[in-house]
């Protein structure tokens, strides 16, 4: 990881710690899940939130006036509403889709799910995905939601990451292997 990403990194963490723990005193987390999915539908859709979030040409001021209107539009919680005034104060904004993707895992976490990264080099069909998550689910001891792409390149087989666990069973991989085993050897 990049300095840069590491920094803002660390920067969503800290926001995304102290609005969750907010949420979570005051008995607003069910309002927080409903602003983490607007803000993450907004970042998705929206290219002139994008633009504002990342712009160095706004005031201070500026961004914080305008954030709140966007979060009072959107019907965003107090609690969301300050934390995004605060963070345009501080110029902080660039961080707004780290924070949202640390607010998500935060959530997920505390309803005791965990998502699967999974990689496989063609689509998954349902009762393979299903058959996959209740197998992670025992194995994790939690309930896994699969987040699945397609790589062709990993030939077949499939690699799932589950935090910082990963499980790779790709033929590349296993070619790999093999390729470094025979330089050993020769």
């Amino acid at each position: 990881m990049s300095e840069p990403a590491s920094i803002s990194g660390g920067i969503a963490v800290r926001y995304a710690t102290a609005v969750f723990e907010l949420a979570k005193e005051s008995n607003a987390i069910a309002a927080l899940e409903g602003d983490v999915a607007t803000l993450s539908s907004a970042l998705a859709e929206s290219d002139d939130l994008k633009a504002l979030i990342t712009s160095p040409v706004y005031t201070r001021e500026e961004l914080e006036t305008a954030i709140k209107a966007i979060a009072a539009k959107a019907g965003l919680s107090g609690i969301v509403t300050g934390t995004l005034g605060l963070m345009a104060q501080n110029r902080r904004l660039f961080v707004l889709p780290q924070l949202v993707a640390k607010l998500g895992d935060l959530l997920a976490e505390a309803r005791g799910e965990v998502t699967a990264e999974v990689t496989s080099a063609k689509a998954l069909t349902k009762t393979q995905t299903t058959k996959l998550a209740k197998t992670l689910s025992e194995k994790f001891g939690k309930t896994v939601n699969i987040n699945a792409t397609v790589d062709e390149a990993i030939i077949g087989g499939l690699v799932v990451k589950v935090g910082s666990k990963m499980i790779d069973t790709s033929i590349a991989s296993k070619l790999n292997s093999l390729q470094n085993a025979m330089k050993e050897v020769g």
